[in-house]
C-alpha cells in the first residue's frame, strides 16, 4: 500500500445505517447544529431553496422549498429516472481507482439536484454529508444538473459530528451545466482530525454555460485528495475555480483542479490560496487549451507560517495555435516589512499577522452569502498563527 492510500478495511462501510428521517433540522442536537453551521448549513433553512442531509449510510432530510428545483436522494433519482443513463458514472470512471470502485459497489446515497429549464433559483440549495460515529466509512454519489437557461446555487458541506476524529469519506460528484445555464457550487469541508477523504469530481459545461466552483478547507484533516476536472465543451463556456486551504500540523492535503477548454471562446480561471501552519499541501492546477480563441489563467499562492510544506504544481498545455494561457505561482512567508508597517500604525505583532493572513485568504473572491462569509472569516481569524 502506498504512503497515502486509505486502508478501507479499517472503516465500517456496512453497519452504520440511518433509517430515521429528520423532518425538522432544528430538532438536531446543539452539537450537531454547530457542526452543520461550520459546514455552511442553516438548520432554520432561512433564504434557502431546499435542503439535503445525508447521515452515515442513509438519507435523513430532503426538501425543496421552491418550484423549479428538484432535490432527491440519489437512490430515489436512479429509480425515478431509470438509472439516469445520461448522467450516472458518465464523467467519472467507476474504475478510476479503488475508491470509485468501492463507491460503485456499495452506494450509501448522495444527492440529486436539478434546476428545471429556464428556472432562476436565486436562493441556494444547501446540503451536508455527515458522519456520526467513529471509524465510519461513507460512500456517496452526487449528481447536479443545471438545465438550459437555468440558474442554480449550491452550498454543500461535509462534516463529522462533534468528537468524531477518525472516519473515511468517498464521494463521487458528476456535474452538468447545460446551454446558457449558471451554476455556483460552494463546498466547505469540516472534517475530523483523523479523517481521510477522497472526492472524485467532474463537470461538463455546455455552450454559453457558466460554472463557479468554490472550495474551503480550514481545519485539520488527516489526508485529503481532490482534483475536480472541468470540461468546457460548448462555445462561450466559462469556468472559475477558487480554493482556500489551511493545513495545520498533521494534515496532508493533495488538492487542485483542472480545466479543459474544448471549444471556441471559452475562458477559465483557477485561483488558489494555500496556507500551512505545519501540514503538507500539494497544490495542483491544470489548464488545457484545445480550441481557439480560448483564454485561461492559473494562480496559486502559498504562505508558510512556522513550518510545513507547500508544493505548487501549475501546468499549462496548449494543443492549437492561438490559445492564451498564463500562470502565477508563489510560495513564501510574510515579509517582516509588512508586519512592521502595520505595527507602526498601532497593531501589535499578533494583530498584524492576523490582518495579513485574513487579507491573503480573501474570501471576497467567492461571492459567498453574508452569513457563510462571516463563518469563514471567523474561522480564518482563529487560524493558529502562533507558530510563526
Amino acid at each position: 500500500m502506498a504512503e497515502h492510500d486509505i486502508d478501507l478495511s479499517q472503516f465500517d462501510f456496512t453497519s452504520a445505517q440511518w433509517d430515521t428521517p429528520i423532518e425538522d433540522l432544528t430538532t438536531l442536537s446543539e452539537e450537531d447544529k454547530k457542526e452543520l453551521l461550520m459546514a455552511g448549513v442553516d438548520v432554520l433553512e432561512r433564504e434557502r431553496s431546499g435542503s439535503f442531509l445525508h447521515m452515515n449510510h442513509g438519507n435523513a432530510h430532503c426538501k425543496s422549498k421552491v418550484p423549479g428545483v428538484e432535490i432527491l436522494d440519489i437512490k430515489q433519482a436512479l429509480e425515478k429516472y431509470d438509472g439516469l443513463p445520461e448522467y450516472y458514472w458518465q464523467k467519472v470512471d467507476k474504475n478510476k481507482d479503488e475508491y470509485t470502485r468501492a463507491t460503485a459497489e456499495t452506494l450509501h446515497g448522495g444527492y440529486f439536484i436539478r434546476s428545471e429549464k429556464g428556472a432562476k433559483i436565486k436562493e441556494p440549495v444547501q446540503s451536508c454529508l455527515f458522519i456520526k460515529g467513529e471509524k465510519v466509512g461513507q460512500n456517496v454519489h452526487n449528481i447536479i444538473i443545471a438545465e438550459e437557461d437555468s440558474e442554480l446555487h449550491i452550498l454543500t458541506g461535509c462534516s463529522v459530528a462533534h468528537g468524531v476524529k477518525e472516519a473515511a469519506h468517498l464521494g463521487i460528484s458528476e456535474i452538468y451545466v447545460k446551454k446558457n445555464a449558471t451554476l455556483t457550487f460552494t463546498m466547505i469541508h469540516n472534517w475530523g482530525e483523523e479523517t481521510s477523504v477522497r472526492p472524485r469530481t467532474a463537470a461538463v459545461v455546455e455552450e454559453g454555460g457558466s460554472f463557479v466552483n468554490n472550495y474551503v478547507l480550514l481545519k485539520r484533516v488527516k489526508d485529503l485528495q481532490s482534483y475536480p476536472m472541468i470540461h468546457l465543451n460548448g462555445t462561450g463556456a466559462v469556468a472559475r475555480l477558487n480554493s482556500i486551504i489551511v493545513a495545520p500540523d498533521g494534515s496532508y492535503v493533495d488538492i487542485g483542479g483542472g480545466v479543459h477548454m474544448n471549444a471556441p471562446d471559452t475562458r477559465c480561471e483557477i485561483i488558489a490560496r494555500t496556507l500551512t501552519t505545519g501540514g503538507t499541501i500539494v497544490n495542483r492546477g491544470f489548464i488545457g487549451g484545445n480550441d481557439v480563441p480560448a483564454r485561461g489563467h492559473l494562480e496559486c499562492k502559498g504562505l508558510i507560517l512556522g513550518g510545513g510544506v507547500i508544493h505548487a504544481i501549475p501546468e499549462l498545455k496548449a494543443t492549437v495555435d492561438g490559445v492564451e494561457l498564463s500562470h502565477e505561482a508563489a510560495v513564501g512567508k510574510i515579509a517582516q516589512e509588512e508586519i512592521e508597517y502595520l505595527m507602526a500604525r498601532g497593531l501589535d505583532e499578533d494583530e498584524a499577522t492576523s490582518t495579513i493572513v485574513r487579507g491573503f485568504l480573501n474570501v471576497d473572491i467567492m461571492g459567498l452569502p453574508p452569513e457563510l462569509r462571516e463563518i469563514v472569516e471567523k474561522t480564518v481569524a482563529n487560524t493558529d498563527t502562533d507558530s510563526m
